[in-house]
């Protein structure tokens, strides 16, 4: 795989940040793709949100399974959106505020500063959203995911 940018967010640090772009929803951050594929961003300025395919780059361990922030039993990782898993390779969806070259600005952005990049995908409401889903053992409203901060279970 390739590095094809770096996301920069004002999360320096991994404790106390948002577990998901829900938690993030006014947080601007800037994808810095490399020169090499600003080509690729043509016609992506139609999408209102993006998903980011990104390396969890100080993620330094595997584990087959976690805790998660919003839970008290230990669960499987492919069960969670923990950085602890074999590839370390994480996803978000954001929304996309503008393209300048080779810069992206966006909108909920629940990523750890210097992030490396692997992809960008457009989202796309009728290929993405699935109506009647369920979510597992998941139970928390959307407004306790989006007050949940980051601790150092991760590291």
């Amino acid at each position: 795989m390739e590095i094809i940018g770096i996301i920069h967010s004002p999360f320096e640090e991994i404790e106390n940040m948002p577990i998901q772009p829900k938690g993030a929803s006014d947080i601007e951050g800037t994808v810095h793709l490399n020169e090499l594929y600003v080509e690729a961003l043509k016609d992506l300025n139609g999408f209102s949100h993006i998903y980011l395919i990104y390396l969890f780059h100080k993620a330094k361990r595997t584990s087959l399974t976690v805790t998660p922030f919003l839970d008290t039993s230990e669960r499987g990782v492919f069960a969670t959106r923990s950085p602890l898993r074999p590839n370390h390779i994480g996803l978000s969806i954001v929304q996309l505020v503008k393209i300048e070259g080779a810069i992206l600005t966006v909108r909920g952005i629940d990523v750890l500063d210097k992030t490396p990049l692997l992809d960008i995908k457009p989202y796309i409401d009728n290929f993405d959203s699935v109506r009647n889903s369920s979510s597992g053992w998941m139970t928390a409203n959307i407004e306790e995911v989006s007050n949940k901060r980051s601790d150092n279970r991760f590291k």
